[in-house]
């Protein structure tokens, strides 16, 4: 048919659409997952983690190591690089009397770079070297930093190796004159283990190589040590964006809402904390029992602060009430802030979830907290870390339970196994008497605890604010 044709008068005309031309046209376009170039990816904390830890080890095992000159067992080797590392504390052998001095420095350069993490310290090698960082490694920088701001992340990162360093620096300066003072030690002798304690207690990493002490038992009453120590914890798990907050802003109404949670949820827990172990261990001789009042306040207090983070300890807490073992479990569970030297499911994290708990209580649609709304994103994030960190405490306390529970308390066994996820350190002194697979399954939880929330971040940071392109038809669902 012609294009020109015109129906003349009176034609009778049947108009039908051409198929081809009707037919809808349906334009396909890929949905790209963006690939994680290797600074921001997760396996990049497992890697570099591993590669620390595997050096670490190498270094244990060799006779130089090793206060009797003779070859380390490979499984203590890697446990104490392992604990190092990740800045748990949890030990097979004593630290003062297994290891040389060459063994802890060892163990001490493993604590100072495994508790600056490793996101810090390749952001800082990348400022070293003058390598252009692209937006994706920002963002992945922010996360390891626990920083809400992409601007100015290489200026956060020379501040905080700057702030860290300096502050273990005058810990160990004060320390290294107490120490001299108090236990007549010279002054190299004392400086070398101020250094130590002082990068041990910043780093919330637990080992100590004072001689003659069950972790800090020796300063009982030596309230300039354990006041230091004490301090030095409280910073660590803060984490530097928390410090830098406190010290410019200096209000809280002008606090950030992450500085805010931690804050109020830090006093809160150290509050709560040694009010429990000073109402449970008050009248009871192995611990509390024979001090004067001062003291007992003193060490509860210590106690609380250390159980979230350090493992330092001044009392033997294998003879620990059982309710103060049982509520100590949830704050080493807890553990200290985001990017903070500390571990656990985080401060934030449970901040995010008392609030989600509260909308809920009040049929809110949304979570708030503190005159700001938190994003639906973070919500399920927070979510997904409490619950795979209680899933993670199930797994291997079953394991452990079929593996140890011949010899050991199911108590003491799960007191080990929070202890590894929350990276704290404190034991009722079951570690070296674990088997072979009972070891090698508190190796793996401290590795999982002290990166697996900051993997689990990383893994994320790219669907954030990502809007899906669809959604199902919702469904009421039977709730309680």
């Amino acid at each position: 048919m012609q294009r020109n044709w015109q129906p003349k008068p009176g034609d009778p005309v049947v108009r039908r659409p051409r198929v081809q031309e009707t037919r809808p046209v349906t334009i396909r376009i890929p949905l790209r997952t963006p690939r994680l170039r290797p600074i921001n990816s997760p396996m990049t904390l497992i890697g570099g983690l591993t590669a620390l830890i595997a050096i670490g080890t190498v270094l244990l095992m060799l006779p130089f190591a090793s206060a009797s000159g003779e070859w380390s067992s490979p499984m203590s080797a890697l446990f104490t690089a392992t604990s190092a590392a990740t800045v748990t504390g949890l030990v097979v052998v004593d630290t003062p009397t297994h290891w040389s001095f060459a063994g802890q420095a060892i163990i001490w350069l493993l604590i100072l770079v495994g508790g600056l993490g490793w996101m810090t310290m390749a952001g800082f090698i990348y400022i070293l070297l003058g390598q252009r960082i692209t937006l994706p490694q920002r963002m992945a920088f922010r996360e390891g930093l626990g920083d809400t701001r992409i601007g100015g992340i290489l200026r956060a990162i020379r501040n905080l190796m700057v702030t860290a360093l300096a502050l273990q620096l005058v810990g160990g300066l004060l320390l290294t004159i107490n120490f001299a003072a108090s236990l007549g030690m010279s002054l190299p002798e004392a400086a070398w283990h101020g250094v130590f304690q002082a990068v041990s207690g910043f780093n919330n990493a637990g080992f100590t190589t004072l001689p003659d002490s069950q972790s800090l038992s020796a300063f009982r009453e030596d309230l300039v040590t354990l006041g230091v120590m004490a301090f030095l914890i409280m910073l660590g798990g803060l984490s530097f964006a928390v410090i830098s907050d406190l010290v410019r802003v200096r209000r809280f109404s002008r606090f950030s809402l992450d500085t805010k949670i931690i804050v109020v949820a830090s006093v809160a827990l150290w509050a709560l904390g040694a009010l429990v172990v000073f109402g449970f261990e008050y009248d009871r001789p192995e611990t509390l029992g024979a001090m004067p009042l001062g003291q007992k306040v003193v060490h509860a207090a210590f106690e609380s602060i250390t159980a979230r983070a350090a493992g330092f300890s001044t009392i033997n807490t294998g003879v620990l009430n059982s309710a103060t073992i049982f509520f100590i479990m949830g704050l080493m569970f807890i553990g200290t802030a985001s990017a903070s030297a500390g571990g656990g499911i985080r401060l934030n994290t449970l901040g995010v979830v008392v609030a989600t708990i509260v909308a809920s209580i009040r049929g809110q649609d949304h979570v708030t907290a503190f005159g700001r709304e938190v994003s639906p994103f973070q919500v399920h994030r927070a979510i997904a870390v409490t619950i795979l960190g209680f899933l993670l405490v199930f797994v291997v306390a079953f394991i452990l339970t079929g593996t140890e529970s011949a010899h050991e308390p199911f108590i003491n066994l799960l007191f080990e196994v929070f202890s590894a996820v929350g990276t704290v350190g404190l034991s009722t002194g079951i570690t070296p008497d674990l088997s072979v697979v009972g070891q090698l399954m508190i190796i793996v939880t401290m590795v999982v605890g002290r990166i697996g929330p900051l993997a689990l971040g990383l893994a994320l940071v790219h669907h954030e604010g990502r809007s899906p392109l669809y959604r199902y038809p919702t469904e009421r669902v039977r709730i309680g």
